[in-house]
């Protein structure tokens, strides 16, 4: 099969498209025909191993993971042992390593049917990012009616998920994006929008009961003067920043633990993990109308690296995907 692989940490020449093995599904797997993958800010992150603390988890001297991707939408090939609910020809979405390629196996607990609603390029914008914005804002955050949230970076592909999946959980949203997006930002449902390049959300005197950080450009005294006495900051690491760096935003998480345990605002961090629960409260609210996928645009397997370049260097506005 045809596959997006990574030898070497690099730039984008790092990646080439090859031929390699097609995977088997083992017991509790799902051997699933790609039909569109989507491209996430953890793609250069593995690509460049950057921050280099990152490493740690990628692989010492090289990625652990050899062919990128992470989050898929296809077709059902092939089950093993133990898989129930699922069998071949069905259509579905979900997350694991290895998703630039033809096909991909997936965890059964990582995997399930997709929004009937939507196209194949939708459904797989979402696993990743809507599963980060939806465990930061109910599980983390435990965002309720009427609570004021702040989504900082909210045009990107977390970004535009929780604005959507907030306004689902009856919150007042303010969308922190450029100018550019600021339209983007009001169909999705925010409430207001700050352009960041003209406004500094921590200095407005607006308190939010919750900010959802996806960014990571700020110190966590910004962070704190933009919320309520005892609100919550949510950390997701940031999917942008400058590179080239030890820690990157993972800094921020460093010294939440050291601040944490002294102040009444709540210091939390976003352990965002694959689940099939998840991925079913997800295609339950696109099918109630409240969550639509949003993709800026497509590129074929064969230009996967051009993908990743878009979405790292022009800082892509909602979702890019890579059809198979």
């Amino acid at each position: 099969m045809k596959a997006v692989v990574q030898d070497r940490y690099g730039g984008w020449d790092a990646l080439e498209v090859r031929e390699v093995e097609r995977p088997v599904a083992a017991p509790g797997e799902v051997l699933v025909r790609v039909r569109a993958a989507s491209v996430n800010a953890y793609d250069w992150h593995c690509l460049r191993g950057d921050p280099k603390i990152a490493r740690l988890a990628f692989g010492l001297g090289g990625p652990k993971a050899a062919i990128r991707g992470r989050d898929f939408a296809g077709v059902v090939e092939a089950v093993g042992g133990a898989v129930t609910g699922l069998a071949p020809g069905d259509e579905v979405y979900g997350e694991a390593d290895g998703a630039f390629a033809e096909f991909v196996c997936v965890a059964d607990g990582a995997v399930d049917r997709k929004p009937a609603r939507l196209t194949f390029e939708q459904a797989a914008a979402m696993p990743l990012a809507a599963n980060t914005a939806l465990i930061g804002l109910r599980d983390v955050a435990g965002v309720k009616p009427g609570q004021t949230v702040l989504v900082n970076g909210a045009s990107g592909g977390v970004g535009t998920f929780a604005v959507q999946i907030a306004k689902a959980y009856g919150a007042e949203v303010t969308a922190v994006c450029t100018a550019r997006n600021a339209e983007l930002a009001g169909t999705l449902g925010a409430d207001h929008v700050v352009d960041y390049a003209r406004e500094d959300f921590t200095r407005a005197g607006r308190r939010h009961d919750v900010v959802l950080d996806l960014v990571g450009n700020r110190s966590l005294a910004d962070f704190r003067r933009a919320l309520a006495p005892e609100g919550t900051l949510v950390l997701s690491g940031g999917g942008f920043y400058d590179g080239g760096s030890l820690l990157g935003p993972m800094g921020l998480f460093f010294r939440r633990r050291l601040l944490s345990p002294f102040v009444r605002q709540r210091l939390l961090e976003l352990p965002a993990k694959p689940s099939k629960s998840n991925l079913t409260a997800l295609r339950d609210l696109v099918d109630a109308g409240k969550v639509t996928p949003v993709v800026e645009r497509t590129y074929p397997l064969s230009e996967a690296a051009e993908a990743i370049r878009h979405l790292e260097v022009e800082h892509a506005r909602a979702k890019i995907v890579v059809t198979v």
